[in-house]
């Protein structure tokens, strides 16, 4: 049991896009038939924004915030006083995550676009110290830099499809 708590919270970021899109697919699954196609992206956005922003952001204040010096290591970093100022970002990452849960499309793309900055930003950090510095340490180099790379790769995807969809129903007056 330990050592799958440990690759859970090692792993966070793969476990909840996972379970993001497993809620959403159940949120789909329990509608109304017939389910359309805006419906299930609405599912699966909705809960991508809820799981790999929101509670994914939540857990990143918690562990820079509370926990640096056990972050720091398992980043393959020494401990800084931006542990604090990463933590409180995450904190309002975290928070427009869980606004964007029920918000609107200019919510929903603000909850995609700031932390794909900030990810994405990060991947060329983990690269960067990969390559200068030999950092391959799991928080450095493992799920967390691939995820670094994939969540705003599917947030985009999401959103694009739902900003499609509301458009949709917006010309034929459903919003």
């Amino acid at each position: 049991m330990d050592t799958l708590i440990r690759l859970v919270l090692q792993n966070s970021t793969v476990v909840l896009l996972l379970l993001g899109f497993v809620v959403g697919g159940v949120r789909s699954a329990m509608r109304a038939r017939p389910v359309t196609k805006a419906a299930v992206v609405e599912d699966q956005l909705a809960w991508f924004l809820f799981f790999s922003i929101g509670v994914s952001y939540l857990y990143n204040f918690v562990v820079h915030t509370f926990f640096g010096d056990m972050t720091a290591k398992f980043i393959g970093w020494e401990q800084s006083p931006f542990q604090l100022e990463v933590g409180f970002a995450s904190l309002g990452f975290a928070v427009v995550g869980f606004m964007a849960f029920w918000g609107g499309l200019g919510m929903r793309a603000a909850a995609v676009v700031g932390p794909a900055c900030f990810l994405l930003g990060a991947a060329g950090g983990h690269i960067y110290q990969m390559v200068t510095a030999h950092n391959f340490a799991p928080g450095n180099a493992g799920a967390i830099f691939w995820t670094d790379i994939i969540i705003p790769i599917v947030g985009f995807v999401l959103l694009g499809l739902y900003a499609r969809s509301y458009c949709d129903r917006k010309k034929e007056g459903m919003v």
